[in-house]
């Protein structure tokens, strides 16, 4: 049988990302739309908590985090706004994960 606990770190990354959105994205969500863009420092400030390349390995700069943090922290931001939550999953699943998988040594460093 599997634990279906989360973990502490699954837990406090949740928690980190359900705190962020609901104090920087969600106020703010509907005036994006309205703007049709997104605040770069929100996204700074992702990337600053560590919410930005979260599957990706440390020695690349990202936190490396597992799957299941990642889909949790995703699921947060977006119930702040879902364009932002997207343009997270986007960043780490299109723009990091094909990299990480088939890219050269070079294009990984």
């Amino acid at each position: 049988m599997h634990d279906l606990e989360l973990t502490e770190e699954q837990r406090m990354i949740r928690d980190l990302a359900r705190d962020f959105a609901r104090a920087e994205v969600a106020p703010n969500a509907q005036a994006w739309a309205k703007a049709g863009w997104i605040d770069d420092q929100s996204v700074a400030q992702m990337g600053e908590l560590g919410l930005l390349g979260m599957i990706v390995p440390e020695r690349w700069g990202g936190s490396y985090v597992d799957y299941v943090a990642y889909a949790l922290a995703v699921e947060e931001i977006s119930a702040g706004d879902g364009a932002l939550g997207a343009l997270m999953s986007v960043h780490s699943s299109v723009g990091c994960a094909p990299i990480l998988k088939y890219g050269s040594t070079e294009q990984q460093d």
